[in-house]
């Protein structure tokens, strides 16, 4: 009797294994692919038929002729996918005092006619170290060390920066922001 039992429990274990451990996530995975291909296939951009990064995950720019993007705290090196974290130092904390001053003064060095005060999303690293936007404000920051940069109409750059600045999403969620690498790119075609 108790092996009929567990002949039974056996099967349906196998059978709902099948379902939800196989045919389950190979549907819901071919549907997303087709459905939402881009996001799927992980938001990749290209330049030139080559692989330049995702729209998803920051890079790290540093070039005065590029934008500049938020401070990734992941490790051993920045916008790290596979180490997603951001800092976990407190407000009170020194070594954040101390990066955040360091940071600033790097901006002021880097354009030191620049006047502004700095955008904290250009001192401060995001909650996961990888976020591939800065705010317009940060974004117009920094056009004017772009522009000197690439000897360009501080004015086209600001009109670059508008045309690449992406509204709430659905109207309501989220804030105004820039992709900076999409950014760069449209820099470079506008001006290589």
């Amino acid at each position: 009797m108790w092996f009929r039992h567990f002949r039974i429990a056996a099967l349906l274990f196998l059978v709902l294994m099948g379902i939800t451990g196989l045919l389950y996530p190979l549907a819901v995975t071919e549907l997303s692919a087709l459905i939402f291909s881009d996001p799927a296939g992980g938001s990749l951009l290209q330049k030139g038929g080559r692989l330049v990064g995702s729209r998803l995950v920051g890079q790290p720019f540093d070039d005065p002729r590029y934008f500049w993007g938020r401070p990734s705290a992941t490790s051993p090196f920045p916008y790290n996918a596979t180490s997603s974290s951001g800092s976990n130092l407190g407000p009170t904390n020194e070594a954040l005092k101390k990066a955040v001053s360091d940071r600033i003064a790097s901006l002021k060095a880097a354009d030191p006619e620049n006047k502004l005060p700095v955008p904290a999303d250009l001192v401060f690293a995001s909650g996961s170290g990888l976020d591939p936007h800065i705010t317009p404000a940060a974004a117009l920051y920094q056009a004017h060390r772009v522009a000197r940069s690439r000897h360009l109409n501080e004015d086209a750059i600001r009109a670059l920066v508008e045309q690449h600045t992406e509204g709430r999403q659905l109207g309501l969620l989220g804030e105004p922001r820039v992709n900076v690498l999409e950014l760069n790119l449209a820099l470079d075609a506008m001006n290589p």
